[in-house]
């Protein structure tokens, strides 16, 4: 393969990706000339197409290999399971075949969903068998023991190689490489706010006990799910092969957005977090309330810091700036994604605004206190203070 007069060996392959690695969360350009920062965009743009080339060389070694799946109607798993392993080099050009053939299957390099058998050392990667029972938690110890639901093929592919797939995307798509540290957070971010919820849903594992008040129609599964021929033909012949593709396009790239947020945008937010915790006794002497300099995707590290200082609960309320004049106090969530708080802001004022809010909790420039209690709004950081320590004080339940 040449890249213009340059032959590229794997060797250089690997010198250019080891001594190449921007992080684009911290690269900046201020006090560089515009004459060097074009110099230092043009050899970012170079050496990214060289590693694209190189990329698609190493690709082309794996054209052969064959990737297994089942035929018919098609399920997230098994969709998503065959676009993260087409993210690795190995597998990038591999052929996906669909059968229930066990002799067909046999001929595969990697079965996904189908045949019977989870075996590690064999890639066969099943899960419907009786004998099976393994979660992300069992087979990946170090995680915690709080990913207990049972795997599906989805899950069974990101346990093994879901490390490599994120830092292969992330190279790929924005030229970042994460230290072990910041890659086992996101591993765990994005199996607890994507992966978790296909495995929980292609194994029946219900949200809650009891009987749901109402059910979620537009989640990645059912959109998935959609894909699929329907029972009356619009259109005949329905090519199931065409809708498999289309189906892997949509969900993964639903997942390489969920990897480039989480590494982009949430990451980066622990900090502003962790300074919140320090400061929290200056902010208030309960230790109950944060004030964060800057707005943020906060509420899964406040549980993640909590569980790591031993404090989980003690934090309240958050206030933050909304925009410009526009502050807001919010309760915390018992967990990231609840809806029932720890302690909601004050009954009273639930559902009141402007004037009568003002009258009612004697706090001046008070704006606007949700009807259920969970957020409010002030003009000003005092006002929204004044908002959670009254909250904090007051003597009522919910």
């Amino acid at each position: 393969m040449s890249f213009g007069c340059l032959r590229l060996s794997a060797s250089l392959f690997r010198t250019v990706q080891r001594n190449f690695t921007v992080n684009t969360a911290s690269l900046s350009f201020s006090g560089i000339s515009a004459s060097s920062r074009v110099r230092l965009y043009s050899k970012f743009r170079y050496s990214r197409r060289v590693l694209e080339i190189m990329s698609e060389e190493k690709g082309l070694q794996g054209a052969n290999l064959k990737i297994g799946t089942h035929d018919g109607k098609f399920h997230c798993d098994e969709v998503l399971a065959c676009f993260m392993l087409r993210q690795l080099d190995k597998y990038r050009n591999a052929e996906i075949v669909r059968t229930r053939k066990d002799e067909i299957l046999d001929q595969c390099d990697i079965v996904v969903d189908v045949g019977g058998v989870f075996n590690k050392e064999k890639l066969r990667f099943d899960h419907h068998q009786k004998s099976f029972g393994d979660s992300l938690s069992s087979l990946k110890p170090e995680v915690g023991d709080k990913y207990t639901i049972r795997l599906s093929s989805a899950g069974l592919i990101y346990v093994y190689f879901g490390e490599d797939i994120i830092s292969t995307i992330l190279f790929r798509e924005a030229g970042i490489t994460l230290d072990k540290k910041s890659l086992a957070m996101i591993y765990k971010m994005v199996y607890e706010k994507f992966i978790q919820e296909i495995d929980a849903i292609d194994n029946g594992v219900p949200m809650y006990p009891g009987e749901e008040r109402y059910s979620i129609n537009t989640n990645i599964n059912s959109r998935i799910g959609d894909l699929n021929g329907r029972w009356m033909a619009v259109k005949t012949p329905f090519d199931t092969e065409a809708a498999f593709r289309k189906a892997m396009d949509v969900v993964g790239n639903e997942f390489i957005d969920k990897i480039i947020y989480y590494s982009q945008s949430w990451l980066p937010a622990r900090s502003i977090v962790e300074d919140a915790l320090k400061n929290r006794f200056k902010t208030h002497e309960s230790g109950s309330i944060l004030i964060l300099e800057q707005f943020c995707p906060w509420k899964e590290h406040l549980a993640i810091l909590e569980t790591e200082q031993k404090i989980e609960g003690s934090i309240k309320y958050v206030i933050f700036n909304d925009k410009e004049a526009d502050v807001r106090c919010m309760a915390v969530p018992i967990t990231p994604d609840s809806v029932i708080c720890r302690k909601f802001l004050h009954k009273d004022w639930r559902g009141l605004r402007g004037d009568e809010l003002e009258k009612i909790s004697g706090i001046e420039k008070i704006n606007f206190v949700h009807h259920n209690g969970f957020i409010g709004g002030a003009f000003n950081r005092e006002a929204a203070l004044k908002m959670a320590e009254k909250s904090l004080l007051g003597n009522y339940t919910d």
